[in-house]
């Protein structure tokens, strides 16, 4: 959408024609709460001559992903970002395909069946610390990764991937940072010329495509008899019509929810940690709670209602680095947001790094303080004022997965370990798909006694 239109909100002017695309490119984070603290609710953000919208105010957040959610569908750069990785998942399909996924991925996420995996994750967290040894250091972000790999792929597979955990990894990470270099890059060279990152994006894709058809062929021979795996709900998932998914469908889905399941939850656990070993007052309370209430033994479903601090750290922590960072969305109809009219085509963004760190809803918003939510802060808010997992008919359908996995998982392991972040490591976050660390999270492992 062209910014010369006679109504619009106003916000840094930026370069000639590039406006603040290179401030987005080498700070996005910080250039996005620069704009909402100086410029407000509304802000227009010229990009490569091209306007956008950053949305900062709870209601007028609600208002689109709520109340005008149909009016707004995945962005240009979010299909351009994931859509090579992702296909026609429920991440960035839309309209009645959309509806007619979720319909049949919905039962697979029922309170229930979550709470079944409840031992998966415990069993994870306890198979990834019997590899650290009091006093080592390592990579939490990594290893946090390896964790939530092993996590995902049992309770979405059945099955464990463990020898091939490294190459996923290496290969999930790669093709998030090449699709959204090819993204946000001015100059568009197509993916089918031979370059070097060409041919490595090429290969890392057939790669994972190949391992999810790999288990989908497999898993039709096998039958799903006496499994509960998410893919075999989601292959015995029938439409209205009788029908089922289709090779592909399936494959878009199981890699949806592989990237959601793995990625983001990896990323929050790896934050929380880098909180904790930088609030060691917090960390002291935590434990003190753990050893109170659970005396040494693993955390279970029912036992995370007596932890409220628990609840707390993962809360503070999704609100400080959500790995989920930025909506982006683009209006196919006029929208009225305020006292301007937003025309067909803009595209629209809301931001929890921004909204998350709002002065006016968070009293000293950058600092860890679990304590905040222990008095039902997250009951009085306004709605749009805390969304890690969005809102609206597209809040992600596996919140009440991660959350599980989260709370489970930190509980499991800050019994059994604290973690220091090794002095001078350069903790960054990166803006990718998902809020990750530049640099990863170097961190000592002490044992406790």
């Amino acid at each position: 959408m062209s910014v010369d239109s006679k109504k619009w909100p106003p916000g840094p002017k930026g370069l000639p024609y590039l406006g603040v695309a290179l401030d987005l490119r080498r700070d996005s984070l910080g250039t996005l709460l620069r704009a909402a603290r100086e410029y407000g609710d509304l802000v227009s953000l010229r990009v490569m001559g091209l306007g956008r919208i950053l949305i900062n105010r709870p209601e007028y957040i609600q208002q689109l992903l709520i109340m005008e959610h149909a009016k707004l569908h995945k962005s240009k750069l979010t299909k351009m970002a994931v859509g090579p990785l992702l296909g026609q998942g429920l991440l960035i399909s839309e309209g009645d395909f959309w509806r007619k996924q979720r319909r049949l991925a919905q039962p697979a996420f029922h309170r229930s069946r979550v709470n079944a995996y409840s031992p998966v994750m415990v069993d994870c967290a306890a198979g990834r610390m019997k590899e650290w040894r009091d006093g080592e250091t390592r990579d939490m972000a990594e290893e946090m990764m390896k964790l939530t790999l092993e996590v995902a792929v049992q309770t979405l597979f059945g099955t464990s991937l463990a020898k091939d955990a490294e190459n996923i990894g290496k290969a999930m990470t790669f093709l998030m940072r090449r699709s959204l270099q090819l993204a946000r890059s001015p100059f568009k060279i197509p993916v089918t010329w031979p370059t070097a990152a060409n041919r490595r994006y090429r290969r890392d894709l057939d790669y994972m495509d190949s391992l999810v058809y790999r288990i989908i062929e497999e898993r039709k021979k096998t039958g799903g008899a006496g499994r509960n795996d998410l893919l075999t709900m989601l292959m015995a998932a029938m439409n209205e019509d009788g029908s089922r998914m289709t090779p592909k469908q399936l494959r878009d889905e199981t890699m949806t929810l592989f990237l959601a399941g793995h990625e983001t939850t990896a990323l929050a656990l790896g934050w929380t940690w880098y909180l904790l070993s930088e609030n060691p007052q917090a960390e002291g309370k935590l434990h003190e709670e753990l050893a109170g209430v659970l005396r040494g033994a693993p955390a279970g479903v029912a036992d995370l209602e007596r932890l409220p601090y628990l609840h707390a750290v993962v809360s503070e922590s999704l609100r400080l680095y959500p790995p989920a960072y930025m909506l982006a969305r683009a209006n196919i109809a006029p929208v009225s947001v305020g006292e301007y009219e937003i025309p067909e085509g803009t595209t629209i963004l809301s931001s929890q790094w921004v909204t998350h760190r709002d002065a006016r809803y968070f009293e000293q918003p950058e600092a860890f303080r679990p304590e905040r939510w222990m008095d039902g802060l997250e009951d009085r808010l306004a709605g749009g004022t805390y969304y890690p997992f969005g809102d609206g008919p597209r809040r992600c359908i596996g919140q009440g997965f991660a959350l599980l996995e989260l709370g489970l998982v930190v509980a499991r392991i800050a019994q059994r370990f604290r973690f220091k972040l090794v002095p001078g490591h350069p903790v960054v976050p990166e803006p990718l798909v998902t809020l990750r660390a530049k640099y990863g999270i170097r961190m000592t492992i002490h044992a406790r006694s």
